[in-house]
């Protein structure tokens, strides 16, 4: 068995394939197949969710809640989602996407058959949004917080203080959106962050950070995933020609093919303590 090609990394959201495996498991049964559009949550990092839809086999469908990562073992042993109990990339080891499957598999749908798979394109469309908005919110976050640094943190991917990789704890996106989490604690003072004036200057930097959202948007700046090879382990880059450079960051998920495609990106800050939330909403255009 090799590793699961992907075509969602240009956009799809409809292919042929083969199926390659079938699979029963504890959250449900999975499909396997050569190749596949669908997107799938990262065990490791489940900042996106995986895409949903429907694998059909001579009419026979099969609804797909959730596509995930998996793995095979070479003595055959099948490994899914956290289950996983190896890195990626590990000797030994071939990595797939996994199709969870609600409910009977059909009789049809077999090894070796034929499949048609089509992702939920509205739910896509939605969730490369939230995506894209979730990086250019950091981006805006990073170049926003800039002064605050009396310490190099190292860069981000427009050359200013990296905020978001020093102390962002958690990351979720949806359709058209983001929530992040970030923790102001004694690390982060260390490494020479000013909590105590940026506690005192949120509501300024909010509104300086939804500015520049504003410029970049109205950039209709082109969007693009870039990759090194055609299967699930290969390397993927998010790459966006903002104003100010080409930001380039390393990402498996799914994005919009332009800023075009929104009408406006907005952020909320909350700090409580130590932890600050931004929530990023998208209007799409």
């Amino acid at each position: 068995m090799s590793a699961t090609d992907i075509t969602f990394p240009s956009g799809s959201v409809a292919e042929e394939a083969t199926i390659v495996g079938v699979h029963s498991h504890a959250d449900g049964a999975v499909v396997l197949l050569d190749r596949t559009p669908f997107h799938p949550v990262d065990h490791t990092w489940p900042d996106q969710p995986g895409d949903s839809g429907t694998i059909t086999v001579d009419g026979a469908r099969v609804e797909v809640t959730e596509a995930v990562m998996a793995a095979v073992s070479d003595d055959g042993a099948l490994a899914v989602g956290t289950d996983i109990p190896v890195k990626r990339g590990a000797e030994g080891w071939t990595w797939l996407v996994a199709h969870r499957a609600e409910g009977e598999i059909p009789a049809a749908v077999v090894v070796g058959a034929s499949a048609t798979l089509e992702v939920d394109a509205g739910r896509r469309a939605g969730l490369s949004r939230g995506h894209t908005a979730c990086h250019l919110a950091s981006l805006a976050l990073d170049l926003v917080l800039a002064d605050l640094w009396r310490k190099d943190p190292g860069a981000d991917a427009l050359g200013n203080p990296d905020f978001e990789g020093r102390a962002n704890q958690t990351s979720r996106i949806h359709e058209d959106g983001a929530v992040d989490e970030y923790r102001l604690g004694k690390s982060l003072r260390k490494a020479g962050f000013d909590s105590e004036g940026f506690s005192a200057t949120v509501a300024e930097r909010e509104a300086a950070i939804n500015a520049t959202l504003a410029a970049w948007v109205a950039s209709a700046a082109p969007s693009r995933i870039v990759t090194d090879g055609p299967t699930i382990i290969d390397m993927r880059r998010w790459e966006c020609e903002l104003p100010e450079g080409t930001a380039t960051i390393p990402c498996g998920g799914t994005h919009a093919a332009s800023l075009a495609e929104f009408a406006a990106i907005t952020v909320a800050l909350e700090l409580h303590d130590q932890l600050l939330t931004m929530t990023t909403t998208v209007l799409p255009a």
